[in-house]
Order: structure tokens, then C-alpha cells, then sequence
């Protein structure tokens, strides 16, 4: 009796019988000698009829030094172009693609030929193939000094003939679609097929960047001295005031969702930890569909005591930035060509050490650009951007410090200048224009903590835990949050936050 699981050969064309098309690979490739039952498919769509004995090589490691050699690839098939008795497949595996060649010779029928053709995109495959170099470059692929000769192939997966959207399509670059009248998808599309777009080489390109600006915040902080900490996300009180809380049933009361983990931070400065970080979840019920908000959005949150100056505490934050901007360029230089290649922009700059300008001084480069705004007003995101935009003319750097903000626009627990009461020992990191970090020194004493959040009109029961906390001895500290997804998309020059958010958040969207 045949075994009942076989992989699917160049023995015939694909069929819209599921369960042959989705056929697992063997040990040893055989033809297959029947169709499993679709109860057998579910069963057993995982199981191998015997250990395989080849190994998978990765797209981005086939060179011109695997010239001549056979391989086994696994990759799905981004696109197939039947020309006579060839067909010519482009195979990727993320963000890296090389071209392969189903042609008739010696071991390609023409029914493999008609096979390969057929099997639609995004259909996952198994091809042994030998590596040739090309004469002429193929610069539509990554891999652009060799193609495959495919000697056999395997369905490993099959995809629905019809895709929500083309990722050629997806990843055209920015003007060009509707400049040639070619079809462009717009973000909606991408975000209600998420799944998809996130398949595109840029989408690839960018979350393998920002799981390295994850790497690099933690690594920096913890050859600092740094510990990471996790803190609660369903919190009695709301953590920075206000009304932009999310508030949740909880059993026969009502919770709110964390807004930040301040409040724990410095608690752990109380407990002495010392210095200490976390990177997660942050919730802002702000009705803002802009360009740069977010509901959900992750946060990498830093809190710190110092010695004898908050400017302790910025110094370790902007070098922390520094490394990371510097990681960035000497390890993914790979992804950011690939970012750019669809979204041109600007090298990000920035310098050692960072630049700090003081709040007065940022309002006089505003006055003297002919902005109207008092001494203690706030930024806003029109003004921070043409802020950005006189500092990078004058000093040349896309990443700074605006320091002693006004204290009127700022949280309770945000220590007042000893010397100007009007305003106070915080500070915002900005990059391109756009603030990335809001910190701080801390109020650490009880008596005046207390006046703060009464002023703030807090309820005081509800924080009562967290002011306690000073009440027993608390170290001067100061800190800041940063958003993770608003600095990928400002270091690669990116239009929107939900380009960087893998499945955004927002007033609009609940799903996927």
C-alpha cells in the first residue's frame, strides 16, 4: 500500500484539490501515487514520511562562491513567467529574492515546465537546483550575480490564486506608481491584510530594524548597569493624569490601562534598584488620527537616580540613543537600502555628544523664524518641526535635547527649576523634527509630590501606594519614555507611525 503522504513533483499541474497541493515533502522525492483524503490531509499535513537528508540553504547566501553546486531552497514564489519551454520563477525568502530557471532538458519535462508555471504566488516550494552565475546582472533581485537552475520542485504550501493585493504592487516605489499609471495599494488595503504586506521586502526590512533598536536599548542599558524591570498594565489610577485613559471592567470595579509605567519606574528607584528600564505595551485613549499617534504603541521607558545633576540622567539617555543610531548604521545597512530603495530620505545625523539647547533658546530661533509664542507655551507639532528643521541648518544634526521646559505644560511628579519656578528640570528628545522621548527629573519628596498631584487635581487615594513610596527615604532620579515606533519610522525617514507599528492601533482600527 502507497504511503498516504507524497509530495506534489512536476508530475502534474496543481489541482484546486487541496489536499494533494498541500502534499508534504518526503525523504526520498517519488512521484505521488494517489490523493490523500482531505481528513487524512488535516491529520497528517505535518508529518514527514521520512527524516529529511538535505539541507536548506538561505537566499541571501547564494553567491557566485555556490557557483556549480546543488542546492535545496526553500522560498515562496513571489512571481512566474511562463516563455515557451522555460519559465522563469523569482523565489524569496523575506527580504532577499533570487531568480530561477524551469527549463526542458535533461531532468525538466515539459508537463514540470507547465507545472512551475502554474503554481500560484506566495505558494510556498522546495526546488533543487544548481547555482549558475549570470553575465548580465538581474537587478530586479537581491541576489543578483546567480540564478537557479531547477532541476525539481515541490508545493509545500499552496496560496489562493487570488491575493488581496500584489506585492510588487506594494512595494513601488513612492510617486512612481502613479506616475507610470501603474497600480499603487493604498495603507488601508495594507493594514486590513496585514498578513500580506507584511511579507514585502520593505515591511521585512523595517521590523528587522526595529527588533534591533529593541537589541540595542536592551544591551546599551545593561552594559550600564542597568536592570530591566516589568510593571502592571491594569492600574488603579490614571498614570500621568488627565482624561486620555482607557478605563477597563475589572470584577466589580473599574481598572485603567497603563499609560506609561512611570509610576513603577520610580518605585523601583525607591526600592533601590538604582537604574532600571522596561520595554512594552503603552495605552493612550487620545482621539488623534495623525501621522504620529498611536493608542497602543510600545514603549522603552528609563529611570535612573543620579549623584548630583538630572543632566546625569540625559547624558546616559542620549548616548544610549547614540549607540543605537550607531548600531543601526553599521548592522542594517541592508535594511535601510532596502527602506529607501521605496522610501527615499535623508542619512540620519546626529553628534557627540548630543546637542542640548534650553527651552528659551528654542523659542528664540522660533521668534527670530517669525513664530508668535510665549514664554511659556507649548510646542506644537507645527512649531517642533520647524524647529527640527532650524536646527538641522545650524548645527547639523537631526537629534537633540530641548531642555527646562515650562512646568505649567508639564506632569505632576516633574520637578520644578529651584531657580525659575515658571518652569522646570525636564526635557524632550526630538529626531527630524518630531519629539521621540518625554522625561524628567522626578519630584522625590512626599510633602511636595502630594501639593503636586492636588494642584493636578488627582485623586490622592488612588496613588496613595506610589506616594507612600517617598515617604520612607527616596534618591533624586529622573527618566523618560520612548516611543519605539515613532523613532524607526523617524530614523528611516518614513510618512506614518503605522508603517513601523506591525498591527497598529489607532481610533479607527481594532483589527487584525
Amino acid at each position: 500500500m502507497p504511503p498516504r503522504w507524497l509530495p506534489l513533483l512536476e508530475g502534474a499541474v496543481p489541482r484546486s484539490d487541496a489536499a494533494e497541493t498541500r502534499a508534504c515533502l518526503s525523504g526520498s522525492p517519488q512521484r505521488a501515487l494517489g490523493s490523500p483524503t482531505a481528513a487524512s490531509s488535516r491529520n497528517e499535513m505535518f508529518m514527514f514520511a521520512s527524516e529529511p537528508d538535505r539541507k536548506l540553504v538561505r537566499v541571501q547566501d547564494l553567491t557566485p562562491e555556490k557557483a556549480d553546486q546543488l542546492i535545496w531552497l526553500r522560498a515562496r514564489v513571489h512571481t512566474s513567467r511562463a516563455k515557451g519551454k522555460q519559465c522563469f520563477l523569482v523565489l524569496r525568502q523575506q527580504q532577499f529574492n533570487v531568480q530561477a530557471l524551469v527549463a526542458v532538458g535533461d531532468r525538466a519535462s515539459k508537463q514540470m515546465v507547465k507545472f512551475a508555471a502554474n503554481i500560484t504566488k506566495e505558494s510556498i516550494v522546495d526546488v533543487e537546483a544548481a547555482v549558475r552565475k549570470v553575465e548580465q546582472k538581474i537587478e530586479s533581485c537581491s541576489q543578483q550575480d546567480v540564478e537557479l537552475h531547477v532541476e525539481r520542485i515541490f508545493v509545500i504550501s499552496q496560496a489562493e490564486a487570488r491575493l488581496p493585493l500584489q506585492l510588487e504592487d506594494a512595494v513601488r516605489p513612492d510617486g512612481e506608481g502613479e506616475e507610470e499609471g501603474r497600480a499603487t495599494v493604498n495603507q488601508d488595503t495594507r493594514l486590513d491584510n496585514r498578513v500580506i504586506d507584511l511579507r514585502t521586502t520593505t515591511s521585512q526590512a523595517v521590523f528587522r530594524l526595529q527588533s534591533g533598536v529593541c537589541q540595542l536599548f536592551r544591551d546599551t542599558l545593561t552594559k550600564k548597569g542597568f536592570v530591566e524591570i516589568q510593571t502592571p498594565k491594569i492600574i488603579s489610577a490614571a498614570s500621568e493624569g488627565g482624561a486620555n485613559v482607557f478605563t477597563v471592567s475589572y470584577f466589580k470595579t473599574s481598572a485603567y490601562l497603563a499609560q506609561s509605567p512611570q509610576l513603577y519606574k520610580q518605585m523601583c528607584i525607591c526600592a533601590d534598584f538604582d537604574k532600571v528600564f522596561c520595554v512594552g505595551p503603552v495605552f493612550r485613549a487620545e482621539d488623534s488620527n495623525t501621522h504620529r499617534h498611536l493608542t497602543e504603541f510600545v514603549g522603552l521607558d528609563i529611570e535612573m537616580a543620579f549623584n548630583y545633576h538630572y543632566h546625569e540622567v540625559i547624558e546616559s539617555i542620549t548616548d544610549t540613543m547614540v549607540q543605537i543610531f550607531k548600531g543601526l548604521r553599521d548592522n542594517f545597512q541592508t535594511e535601510i537600502q532596502t527602506v529607501n530603495k521605496q522610501f527615499p530620505s535623508e542619512p540620519f545625523k546626529f553628534l557627540e555628544p548630543t546637542l542640548r539647547l534650553e527651552y528659551t533658546e528654542g523659542v528664540a530661533m522660533l521668534r527670530e523664524a517669525g513664530v508668535e509664542m510665549g514664554d511659556e507655551d507649548d510646542l506644537s507639532t507645527p512649531n517642533e518641526k520647524l524647529l527640527g528643521r532650524l536646527v538641522k541648518e545650524k548645527y547639523d544634526t537631526d537629534f537633540y535635547v530641548l531642555d527646562k521646559y515650562p512646568l505649567a505644560v508639564r506632569p505632576f511628579y516633574t520637578m520644578p527649576d529651584p531657580h525659575n519656578p515658571k518652569y522646570s528640570n525636564s526635557y524632550d528628545m526630538f529626531m527630524r523634527g518630531e519629539e521621540i522621548l518625554s522625561g524628567a527629573q522626578r519630584v522625590h519628596d512626599a510633602q511636595l509630590l502630594t501639593e503636586r498631584a492636588q494642584h493636578h487635581q488627582i485623586d490622592l487615594e488612588k496613588i496613595k501606594s506610589y506616594i507612600d513610596s517617598f515617604r520612607y527615604g527616596a534618591p533624586p532620579h529622573a527618566g523618560g519614555g520612548i516611543g519605539l515606533e515613532r523613532v524607526c519610522m523617524l530614523y528611516l525617514g518614513l510618512h506614518n507611525v503605522r508603517q513601523t507599528s506591525m498591527f497598529p492601533r489607532d481610533p479607527k482600527r481594532l483589527t487584525p
